[in-house]
């Protein structure tokens, strides 16, 4: 699931194989910029802002993607044969002599004015775990702000710290040893205050791992996140799932009910109603 280390990843591999090259092919698969042709122009960088990327092009373009659930970038060398998925999920085709970079099943693809757009693109996000930006205070006060709001929903929402997906944020509340259906306004003082930067100590160790792993531990890489009904590293209780959100983007959230106090859901169904956690 791409998350901001994983995206940073994605962003690195396109990196390295498309910049400081002239594009020989460009085949940008969506109705508003199919007629679009960047052939001839060289790939100045691409680089990555909490969950989005964006692949800077000479004469002040960036191409804008988003990988959302199950998007990919894949890098190929001439001659070899595409394996990211049938063609008929390929959004986006960008090729130098060495190297072709396809994009599947792209959720979010525009081409847009770097100077102008790019604002309009990631300006939202708040300070980025992984950049250059990163600012501990400001996203510790975009926590805050609405302190009755469930903190995986939080945790989640990109415009308070960017880069935080499903696994983090459920690795996140177990280590915070709180439920992430407990309102961000309870969370206890010092846990509050250190919580910024556990989650850039996660997303940092894991930026350039292959297998993503919150633990330590090898073999066991995630405390909760998968682990349904398997017990619990810390305390041996069989870990729980249920859905956590607004209906529309509902998402599945794990936790162990002894090891995380709080609000949770009544039973482990998809659609439980919230009651406490015994």
């Amino acid at each position: 699931m791409p998350e901001g280390d994983t995206v940073r990843q994605a962003a690195r591999r396109l990196h390295d194989a498309l910049a400081g090259r002239v594009l020989v092919r460009s085949d940008l698969r969506v109705p508003r910029f199919a007629m679009t042709d960047l052939t001839g122009r060289s790939v100045l960088e691409v680089t990555a802002r909490g969950k989005h990327l964006l692949t800077r092009i000479e004469g002040g373009l960036t191409l804008h993607s988003h990988l959302r659930m199950d998007g990919s970038w894949r890098i190929f060398a001439p001659g070899q044969r595409w394996n990211g998925g049938p063609a008929h999920q390929v959004r986006a085709v960008l090729a130098n002599a060495e190297r072709t970079a396809v994009g599947y099943r792209l959720p979010v693809l525009e081409l847009i004015r770097t100077e102008d757009e790019e604002d309009r693109a990631v300006g939202h996000l708040g300070p980025d775990l992984l950049g250059p930006d990163w600012d501990a205070d400001i996203a510790l006060a975009n926590l805050g702000k609405d302190p009755d709001r469930e903190l995986g929903e939080a945790l989640l929402d990109q415009r308070n710290l960017a880069g935080i997906g499903n696994v983090f944020k459920s690795e996140l509340c177990f280590l915070l040893n709180v439920t992430p259906w407990l309102p961000v306004g309870e969370l206890p003082a010092d846990r509050m205050a250190g919580l910024p930067e556990l989650a850039r100590k996660l997303l940092e160790f894991n930026r350039d791992r292959p297998v993503r792993n919150t633990t330590g531990r090898r073999g066991q890489d995630l405390y909760v996140y998968g682990r349904a009904r398997r017990p619990c590293l810390r305390c041996g209780t069989p870990i729980r799932v249920a859905e956590q959100g607004d209906g529309s983007r509902e998402r599945p959230t794990y936790w162990c009910p002894v090891c995380q106090p709080g609000p949770a859901p009544d039973s482990a169904s998809p659609r439980a109603r919230r009651g406490t956690a015994r």
